[in-house]
């Protein structure tokens, strides 16, 4: 039972190790583009095939035909406080907007993080609104795409300041758009559609994002969803943009698509890493939502039909929906939530272990509300982690300090049984029961610390908390990996540690790293190695492993594994010694010394 046990702990970290060698050779690929000298995108949002709206004319289709190349157009600004931007008056779409807030980089002087783009630049992608013809109504009377808006009153787009736009089309029909913004990244568009002919109408209501091409910044990591991203009555669809690409044709839709009819509660958009745009009904409201992929123009959609409005003559009707577009901010999220958008903080991509990710990240966010530094927040954390886990480690630890005591006995028992196996473990576990041991009670908290290991890794890598989050000296972003290392003696010197994904990162890895496999090598010091020489050698080697493969995580993840191991080798040398048993921590420091010498000596002889 005792090599069971030893087995046990040896496939738990040998499970560590495989995941870990998976994060070290698929890391977030660096695919950033210098927008300034990008090539711009010449292909603009083709119509989106055919959306079957309930009374509309069939083959008629909301739109997002742009002109194929950036165009002079008149601009209404958008200026808030935490938002600038602009909407084209061609088309009367938003596609210009930028967070006031956050810089693309650490430096105070790097541009501020842009989130939508027009037509013409690297990486177009903006929001588009109109009215699929229906009964009586043709194309050309309805606004499309390309539609050149006149603006109706306002001239910037404020904080309690709406514009309006006006088109009047040739058969006499009036149209206006009204464009309202909140204090932070909420939009309110209201679309209204006059009927002033003699005949009874009727159109359906849309509103699209456009995604031309993936986001140059793709992650592309398999612990992040980036793509499309949509709540239907409930229900939270995430898919991602290869999966985009491989959504069935839909005739109707001329497209690649997936198309849901939300019956009361929803939003669809586009999620990345700490942004996000997405469309959003009020509650309350039926309506066909939809994504869908261009293959001859590489164009992702995401979009919503709003039922069809028929107008009698002179008579008129409005449609107002929401649109998000910002910064993925907990609270902020979990304000809108609370103000009607149905699970708004499930846009926040919190994983499998959802029901561990949200409670952690909740204690979190209010330690850092209260301490005011992330750093020491995640070390308050992981103490508070710690403390929840204790009744188990003590049954952990007294287990393995009487395991220690009872060694004399199993040992005379391996002698008595010889090569008898069975007798061995019968008496073994007669030892145990009547000493009221349980052998496996010491993994049980290495086994529970591997999803609290993954829950906190996703926090620290999703949540947008940690985005340059800052600790202490050159510990400025806790998101990121420990900018230290010998290459620039540890800070000391003016430039940056090697790139995680370099060759140099694997050499010259830092501080923290360092302190977390030193920390690792004295926690296994508590205990004398393993008798058994293959074993020996995995746990001699595994502190070192562990140090090199985990330089290129985030350093608030490498913090909180130093902090844990130090509590968790405090607490197991208290225990033990109230248990009677004494950890020589020295002297199995200074006999794992003299192993290797005289491996090396027998090696020599040889």
């Amino acid at each position: 039972m005792d090599n069971q046990n030893k087995n046990l702990l040896i496939a738990t970290a040998l499970s560590f190790v495989v995941i870990l060698v998976w994060f070290l050779l698929f890391p977030p690929p660096e695919t950033a583009v210098d927008q300034a000298t990008a090539p711009a995108t010449e292909q603009t949002a083709d119509a989106p095939a055919a959306v079957s709206v309930p009374g509309a004319t069939p083959g008629a289709a909301p739109g997002t035909a742009a002109p194929e190349a950036a165009i002079e157009t008149v601009r209404v600004p958008i200026d808030t406080p935490r938002l600038d931007g602009s909407i084209a008056l061609t088309g009367g779409r938003l596609d210009v907007l930028n967070l006031r807030d956050y810089n693309v980089t650490m430096d105070p002087g790097s541009p501020n993080v842009q989130v939508l783009d027009p037509v013409g630049s690297a990486n177009p992608y903006y929001a588009v609104y109109g009215w699929a013809p229906g009964a009586g109504l043709g194309p050309e009377d309805v606004p499309g795409p390309n539609t050149e808006w006149q603006l109706e009153q306002g001239d910037t787009l404020r904080v309690d300041s709406p514009v309006t736009l006006r088109w009047d089309s040739p058969s006499g029909l009036i149209f206006r758009r009204t464009f309202a913004v909140d204090e932070n990244f909420m939009f309110r568009v209201t679309q209204a559609m006059e009927n002033t002919s003699d005949t009874t109408l009727a159109a359906a209501p849309y509103g699209i994002l456009a995604r031309h091409g993936e986001p140059a910044d793709l992650k592309n990591f398999f612990v992040l969803h980036e793509g499309a991203i949509a709540m239907s009555d409930g229900k939270l669809e995430e898919t991602k943009y290869k999966n985009i690409r491989d959504l069935d044709v839909v005739p109707a839709e001329g497209a690649r698509a997936e198309v849901m009819q939300v019956a009361e509660n929803g939003w669809i958009g586009f999620t990345e890493h700490y942004w996000m745009t997405v469309l959003i009904p009020d509650a309350g409201t039926s309506y066909r939502q939809a994504v869908k992929y261009n293959e001859g123009r590489d164009i992702y959609q995401t979009e919503i039909v709003l039922p069809t409005q028929t107008l009698e003559p002179g008579a008129s009707a409005q449609v107002s929906t929401r649109l998000f577009s910002g910064a993925k901010v907990w609270e902020t999220i979990r304000d809108y939530q609370e103000a009607g958008v149905d699970r708004f903080v499930d846009s926040i991509d919190w994983g499998w272990f959802f029901f561990l990710t949200k409670p952690i990240f909740w204690v979190l966010h209010h330690l850092h509300q209260w301490i005011g530094n992330m750093g020491w927040s995640i070390i308050a954390l992981t103490v508070i982690l710690k403390a929840l886990l204790f009744p188990l480690a003590y049954k952990s630890y007294v287990s393995m300090a009487k395991m220690k005591e009872l060694q004399p006995e199993m040992e005379k028992l391996k002698e008595r049984a010889g090569d008898d196996r069975q007798k061995m473990q019968q008496e073994m576990m007669a030892l145990y029961k009547r000493e009221k041991v349980n052998p496996a009670s010491g993994c049980l908290p290495i086994l529970l610390q591997i999803p609290i290991f993954f829950s906190l890794y996703k926090v620290i890598f999703v949540a947008f908390e940690l985005r340059h989050a800052p600790w202490f000296g050159p510990f400025q972003d806790l998101s990121a990996p420990d900018p230290t290392s010998l290459y620039n003696l540890f800070g000391l010197l003016p430039w940056a540690a090697p790139e995680p994904a370099s060759t140099l990162a694997l050499v010259f890895i830092g501080i923290l790293p360092i302190l977390l496999g030193i920390s690792m090598w004295l926690q296994q010091k508590l205990n004398p190695a393993p008798t058994d020489p293959a074993q020996a050698m995995i746990f001699a080697w595994m502190p070192w492993v562990f140090m090199f493969m985990l330089g290129g995580f985030a350093s608030g993840l490498v913090l909180y594994w130093i902090t844990n191991n130090t509590i968790t080798f405090s607490q197991q040398y208290i225990i033990m010694r109230s248990q009677g048993f004494k950890p020589d921590v020295f002297g199995n420091i200074k006999s794992s010394f003299n192993r290797k010498k005289k491996t090396a000596g027998k090696s020599d002889s040889k």
